[in-house]
């Protein structure tokens, strides 16, 4: 757990800094009669996450948190396990988008989260797995106008676009 916990503070130290520097190619202060640069949002705050960072790992060393006194392992048996399932659904998931577009692959990500993985009834795992990329559709295409990627159910969707937009 020790371990773990230096190792992730790094890592994140680590994209804090990419973060900035790569936010910086934007102006990032303050520019006169606009007012924030459009760096400023994503530099200060990766700024604000590598600063807890190198928070985090002044108190590793100093052993003041729970994990940073423990010798236990990280993950145990049944945490890999789970961790390689639900990984594997979000990586079959990020496959499936070309092919069944984003709401297609969210929802059957959901039945085999929900379902298989979670174990609940079909009574709750339909809803769930309908509800949500449907809430997603209005909320993305429809309210932000942002059009996610459809793959071959697109045609389903025309009806839609037809009323609302």
């Amino acid at each position: 757990m020790r371990r773990a916990e230096l190792v992730a503070a790094v890592l994140m130290a680590a994209f804090s800094g990419y973060l900035m520097w790569k936010s910086a190619e934007l102006p990032f202060g303050w520019v006169p009669g606009e007012g924030p640069g459009g760096g400023a949002f994503p530099f200060w705050l990766a700024a604000i996450m590598l600063v807890c960072c190198v928070w985090i790992m002044v108190n590793w060393y100093l052993r003041k948190t729970p994990p940073s006194q423990s010798d236990e392992p990280f993950m145990d048996d049944y945490a890999r396990r789970m961790f390689f399932l639900v990984g594997g659904g979000v990586f079959a998931m990020i496959a499936l988008v070309h092919i069944v577009g984003m709401y297609g692959a969210v929802a059957l990500f959901l039945v085999y989260y929900v379902r298989f993985l979670g174990r609940h009834s079909w009574k709750t795992t339909i809803p769930i797995a309908v509800g949500a990329p449907v809430a997603a559709f209005f909320f993305f295409d429809v309210a932000l106008r942002v059009v996610l990627p459809k793959g071959y159910l697109e045609p389903l969707f025309i009806p839609l676009y037809r009323i609302f937009l």
